[in-house]
């Protein structure tokens, strides 16, 4: 029983924010919802902000913990993937080097809203968040929680690693 304990316990430290880039092919997130449902929320504004919007207001102050996916605590590559589902119908992967592989880099100064936006925060450690505004993004900071921060704070612009477009 011990042994399956420390076995569940490493594999749950190694799913978190910190995950060590690993070489994986390309994943494409899946759709679960139908063409028809977003398409009809492009003609309504910015329906990529506001859905955001309608998301980060349940997460907003939840606390950080790694390894975290409910709103007892999350950790970023979570909260990513909740986001992506629940605001978006789409399921991409459970870690930050995994989700750091799918759709396509684009240059940072060319993000909008939707896109996920990386950074490296330690030699092997790499934090993932996701634009709601031009400079702004939301993510789970180890010691505030989920919030939104500017891009062009000074320590999210020196760790910044690149940025990836998932949404049409």
């Amino acid at each position: 029983m011990k042994l399956l304990l420390l076995v569940l316990t490493v594999l749950l430290l190694l799913s978190g924010c910190s995950s060590k880039k690993i070489s994986q092919p390309a994943y494409k997130a899946k759709k679960t919802t139908s063409k028809t449902t977003i398409s009809k929320k492009k003609h309504s504004g910015n329906w990529i902000n506001v859905a955001l919007s309608k998301e980060y207001s349940k997460w907003d102050g939840v606390p950080y913990r790694y390894g975290g996916t409910s709103r007892k605590g999350v950790d970023c590559s979570s909260l990513m993937q909740i986001l992506y589902r629940d605001a978006f119908g789409l399921k991409i992967p459970r870690t930050t080097a995994h989700q750091a592989k799918v759709g396509y880099q684009i240059k940072k100064n060319s993000s909008r809203e939707g896109d996920l936006v990386f950074f490296k925060t330690g030699y092997n450690t790499r934090h993932s968040g996701i634009i709601i505004e031009k400079d702004k993004f939301i993510h789970s900071s180890t010691k505030y929680g989920v919030m939104i921060s500017s891009l062009n704070n000074p320590y999210w612009k020196s760790k910044y690693w690149q940025t990836r477009r998932l949404l049409p």
